[in-house]
């Protein structure tokens, strides 16, 4: 059996008329899609990815309209106390507000068709929003460990250190709530910048703990108590921005968890006509995961029976991975002792066998 007869994959190219995506849908169409139950269908299959897009939208817009809220009432104590270490806070707090942008920019590129130049589509976007969301807690540590050696040098007195308390307070619940809600919906749809940008909130709301104890420790008379405090947190943020800077580099480095692979072997050796499963391959483009896998079937099975194992081994593998919504399928015939591996042309392209 020939490699070009062996493939199968339902998802055509870009300019096909079978584009699932349906680019040139109206609003409220797209609107009636996403709301619309879907199945496994060819038509039906990216119903799921669009929904997750449109869920991180969603969980986008509401922490901007949380930490905009909170990064105001923040603001109006600081113009009446003068604290320093609360406008530390504050600027934090817009600035996680405005990683929205980034994200939310790349979720709308995400969500375009396909294109020859771009043919796997843009979902690639979301782990340069990643980056730029790293680059923005490491900017964050950094000001605050910047803020925090300056104060030990230099400290000064906190005024109404009880509304600068309430404002750590309100700035502190405001992140928290923030982070669970991007983390979850980033787990949920398999966004590694969403959920980075979760963590990013968290440290913010670390920041705002520490001016709440700097303040408790200026009313009892300790000058140097926010900078020493904010010292420590700095290195709860270090700590925070490794977790993230590693979820990033491992998505932009197509790692995936080992427990997904071993799903998907599991669900293909089930498939009747699979007598083995070779290389399998899983990598995320955004928060979709595309497949490309070598099964192993009768030597003596037709091209129409082979593809119809494959079909099958893609449609186990639809519903056995999570936010899989396409997988490339190659049929390896059975290897017959004395038999030529039909492989062996491609040894000198580089090529490693699947089987």
């Amino acid at each position: 059996m020939s490699r070009q007869h062996a493939h199968h994959h339902h998802e055509p190219g870009p300019g096909s008329g079978h584009d699932h995506r349906h680019p040139r849908a109206s609003p409220r169409h797209r609107l009636v899609r996403l709301l619309t139950p879907h199945s496994h269908e060819t038509a039906g299959k990216l119903d799921p990815a669009l929904e997750s897009s449109a869920r991180g939208m969603r969980a986008l817009w509401v922490s901007l309209a949380v930490l905009g809220v909170t990064a105001l009432a923040q603001a109006a104590v600081v113009a009446v106390s003068g604290s320093v270490a609360l406008l530390g806070d504050t600027v934090h707090n817009a600035a996680d507000a405005l990683t929205a942008v980034p994200l939310g920019i790349a979720f709308a590129l995400g969500r375009r068709a396909a294109t020859r130049r771009f043919t796997y589509g843009y979902g690639r976007a979301e782990d340069l929003a990643g980056v730029v969301v790293v680059l923005v807690i490491a900017a964050s540590a950094a000001f605050a460990g910047w803020t925090a050696f300056g104060r030990l040098l230099d400290p000064r007195p906190v005024a109404h250190v009880p509304a600068v308390a309430v404002a750590a307070l309100v700035g502190f619940a405001g992140n928290e709530w923030v982070a669970r809600h991007r983390i979850r919906v980033g787990r949920a749809i398999g966004s590694a910048a969403l959920v980075a940008d979760g963590l990013h909130a968290r440290t913010d709301g670390f920041t705002s703990l520490a001016v709440l104890l700097g303040a408790g420790g200026a009313a009892l008379g300790w000058r140097l108590a926010d900078p020493v405090v904010g010292l420590a947190i700095t290195a709860a943020i270090v700590l925070v921005l490794r977790d993230a800077a590693r979820e990033v580099f491992r998505r932009v480095m197509d790692a995936v968890d080992p427990a997904l692979v071993d799903r998907a072997e599991r669900a293909l050796a089930r498939v009747p006509g699979v007598r083995g499963v070779g290389e399998l391959r899983l990598r995320w483009i955004g928060h979709r995961l595309r497949a490309e896998v070598a099964v192993v079937v009768d030597g003596g099975a037709t091209v129409r029976e082979a593809h119809r194992i494959a079909v099958d081994a893609e449609h186990a593998l639809l519903h056995a991975v999570p936010c899989l919504t396409a997988a490339l399928v190659h049929a390896d015939p059975e290897p017959v002792p004395g038999e030529t591996d039909p492989h062996l042309a491609l040894v000198h392209h580089g090529a490693r066998r699947a089987s």
